[in-house]
């Protein structure tokens, strides 16, 4: 895929030779929104050492709460696949929804209508200017993946998502899947 044609829903991954940004390597980011003014979207796979009951008390649950991205860190964010139940929530693609009326979310959560296959919570989001996403995949920082997984990617697991992405991108990417994460460390 190229820059022209980022969209949203697609899959972000980081290039391998990402190394050293504690953000982004080996991330894979859900584009939630692309237009004009910019680009946003969470990563999917890094789970924090908190949950969401941790951050909202009275949020009776123990999701798991992932780092989205360093922009805005002390916001909680959410997507979903539930858009009958938690009200104004926007489609980002295939069945999966970003935010919606949070109080009535945390009563389905306490009413356990939500389990954590339905939903994940982000601290921060990842977020690009105008043209700065279309620029960074043209110096090959992302490369661009459908989602194939559509409304069922929340119950990927996390640890090992960008590892299988990119080995199925087959090629020169397989020597990278078993790389260590940091080479001087190897």
């Amino acid at each position: 895929m190229t820059k022209d044609s980022i969209k949203k829903g697609l899959l972000l991954l980081a290039e391998p030779s990402v190394i050293g940004d504690v953000s982004f390597s080996r991330s894979v980011i859900l584009l939630a929104d692309h237009n004009d003014s910019g680009s946003v979207g969470f990563i999917l796979n890094k789970p924090l050492d908190f949950t969401v009951n941790d951050l909202i008390p009275d949020v009776e649950a123990s999701f798991i709460v992932y780092n989205g991205g360093p922009v805005e860190q002390d916001n909680l964010y959410f997507i979903h696949t539930i858009p009958e139940l938690i009200t104004d929530s926007i489609e980002i693609s295939d069945g999966i929804y970003w935010g919606g009326d949070f109080e009535v979310t945390k009563q389905l959560i306490n009413s356990g209508s939500v389990h954590k296959d339905n939903i994940r919570f982000f601290l921060g989001y990842s977020g690009w200017t105008t043209n700065q996403l279309d620029e960074e995949v043209e110096a090959n920082s992302w490369i661009l993946t459908k989602n194939n997984f559509k409304n069922q990617i929340l119950k990927t697991p996390s640890i090992e998502f960008w590892k299988e992405k990119i080995m199925e991108l087959g090629g020169e990417y397989i020597i990278w899947s078993n790389a260590p994460e940091n080479p001087i460390l190897n």
